[in-house]
């Protein structure tokens, strides 16, 4: 029975989650599964996985084939990394603390990397946050000089057509008076 490591589809339209399974791989995608090894979201950024990794490392040894997408995954998490020193190991070429420390190597530099990639986006999300900002602040004082120079011109015409109207007023009490 051919096993292969993929993605089983749950979420709703235009929002969906995944879980990792392990299936046979003539079982439909949201199918039957042999073991549910973790999960993954796309929706966050960046994605979320949430992984068992010794058992994810145990079936790929015993042979599961993972999809293209579960692969990306895998190596992500550092699956496909480990079972590489682990055949390196069994080959010979290096002892097994050899092993763990190249992999604690490459982990610390992968989880730098993404800890370097948070940052930069949420500076990004900051600086395009203050820039909204000023933007609004630049429309709201251009709304407010707008608004004053109509109440100006407002006050202007009132204060004409009330110095027309005392004119008005004034003339014919004079020629009344006469």
């Amino acid at each position: 029975m051919p096993v292969k490591i993929r993605l089983q589809r749950h979420g709703r339209k235009g929002y969906a989650y995944y879980h990792i399974v392990i299936a046979d791989s003539r079982a439909p995608r949201d199918g039957k599964f042999i073991e549910r090894i973790g999960s993954y979201n796309p929706n966050t950024n960046p994605a979320t996985v949430d992984l068992k990794f010794e058992r994810a490392l145990y079936w790929m040894q015993t042979g599961a084939q993972p999809t293209d997408t579960t692969r990306n995954i895998l190596s992500t998490e550092g699956v496909l990394m480990k079972k590489h020193l682990l055949e390196g190991v069994k080959k010979g070429a290096f002892d097994e603390a050899e092993a763990e420390k190249r992999f604690a190597a490459w982990k610390t530099t992968k989880e730098s990397n993404v800890v370097k990639t948070k940052e930069q986006l949420a500076a990004e999300k900051q600086a395009d946050l203050k820039a909204r900002q000023k933007a609004e602040a630049e429309v709201n004082k251009a709304k407010a000089a707008e608004l004053a120079k109509k109440k100006a011109e407002a006050a202007a015409a009132i204060a004409e057509a009330a110095a027309e109207v005392a004119t008005t007023v004034e003339a014919p009490v004079q020629e009344v008076a006469e």
